[in-house]
């Protein structure tokens, strides 16, 4: 599949048939594919929770509004954000680039955060929104379905797959096949939001 056609086949997919599953190797692929997208200072602030157990899986439903794709899809990824990914072993993210990049860039990143915990926060975000789209369309091409949900309890969540402290939830993505019940897309027209030059 094209990049144009997942991204117009794409759709935030309510209903899962529980009973379709997802090979690890099908596992693989999706998040080893996800994780070449870009990432602010090539950080790779996401941090992923693969939801696989029923029962935790069921207590996520309670506290997502009993929302059935948490528990029928074939898998629930919890994308959250390493927000001091930036300090730790930062010497990693660069280790391929020449040597003159790498003695400018490092300097560059503690400059950049150190001290800035909104900052921080930020990019982590960013990087983690682009690595949710980059997985949904892998998703669309593998012949899956998904759907980005930020419905649900955060400190709940945060609880129940015991979040470390530096992390933040920026939200999940269930992954499965659809049940073909999708309303009509409603988007406005590109004239309602695109202004040139200035507002």
């Amino acid at each position: 599949m094209d990049v144009i056609t997942a991204v117009q086949k794409r759709r935030a997919t309510k209903s899962f048939d529980p009973h379709h599953p997802l090979s690890p190797e099908t596992r693989r692929v999706l998040l080893e594919t996800a994780a070449l997208a870009p990432s602010a200072y090539n950080i790779q602030h996401w941090r992923i929770l693969d939801v696989q157990d029923p029962q935790p899986r069921s207590a996520i439903r309670e506290v997502a509004w009993g929302q059935a794709q948490v528990t029928d899809a074939s898998a629930l990824f919890t994308l959250c954000a390493d927000l001091k990914a930036w300090e730790e072993s930062p010497a990693r993210y660069w280790a391929t680039a020449p040597q003159p990049v790498q003695d400018f860039l490092l300097p560059k990143l503690d400059e950049y955060y150190r001290g800035k915990a909104q900052v921080a926060r930020d990019e982590a975000m960013r990087s983690l929104g682009i690595f949710g789209m980059t997985l949904m369309l892998v998703a669309q091409d593998l012949g899956l379905d998904s759907c980005p949900m930020d419905g649900f309890d955060f400190d709940a969540v945060a609880r129940l797959i015991h979040l470390p402290e530096d992390y933040a939830i920026g939200y999940m993505i269930a992954v499965g096949k659809g049940v073909g019940n999708d309303w009509p897309r409603n988007r406005l027209p590109v004239r309602d939001w695109l202004h040139t030059d200035h507002f």
